[in-house]
Formats: structure tokens, C-alpha cells, sequence
């Protein structure tokens, strides 16, 4: 499990990213696009065109990470904006990593009784 800690900032890049890019060019996007520092120790997600595939950039404090996950069915909800991006808490990542709808994730029904 990669953990990133409990006071990062997690922002979702709004509208899509070329999926080829790698930690350099998506950092420059951060940089000039943004206007934050990619360095900074906060942690920024990009979604391809298709909607199915994202990438996550973080660094550390000792080194650049990049991570890049591809969903097998359905995809990514994202923000309708093109540019620009929306702050998310890491509970609203994990829910984004796992394919569910972060903005409103329904509990599950729990049985009252066993018989």
C-alpha cells in the first residue's frame, strides 16, 4: 500500500491529458498551467480522453513518483470543467481510484439481522 500521508493536497487536473506524458511534462503542466509547484509535496491526477485511465503525480521530498491506473470497465468521474482543477480529500481519492463516484458515494445496505 502507498501511503502519502495525512496532510497532502490532492487536485484533479480538469479536462483531459495525453496519457504518454510523463512526470516531467505532467509537472510542467502543474507549473505553467496551475501555477503551483509540482514539488511541493502535493499530489496531482490527470484523466485520459477515454475517461478510463489516470495518472497521479507526487513528489515526495526525495523523488518523483508517477502512478497510472487503467479501469477495466466504466470510467473516471471527473469534473465537466476544461480547465483549471478541484481540490479532493483523500478519502474522495480513494473512492476516485476504486471507480466510484467520489462527489456522492452511496453507503451499502447492511442486513438489521442474521435470520
Amino acid at each position: 500500500m502507498i501511503s502519502f500521508g495525512g496532510g497532502v493536497r490532492v487536485f484533479l487536473c480538469a479536462g483531459h491529458t495525453d496519457m504518454r506524458k510523463g512526470f516531467d511534462t505532467l509537472a510542467l503542466l502543474v507549473q505553467e498551467g496551475m501555477k503551483h509547484n509540482p514539488h511541493a509535496g502535493d499530489l496531482y491526477v490527470f484523466r485520459g480522453r477515454r475517461g478510463d485511465r489516470i495518472k497521479l503525480i507526487w513528489h515526495d521530498g526525495q523523488g518523483a513518483c508517477m502512478f497510472t491506473k487503467r479501469l477495466e470497465r466504466g470510467r473516471f468521474i471527473w469534473p465537466s470543467a476544461a480547465s483549471g482543477a478541484a481540490t479532493i480529500s483523500a478519502a474522495q481519492l480513494a473512492f476516485l481510484l476504486d471507480g466510484i463516484d467520489w462527489r456522492m458515494p452511496q453507503k451499502t445496505w447492511r442486513p438489521s439481522a442474521a435470520g
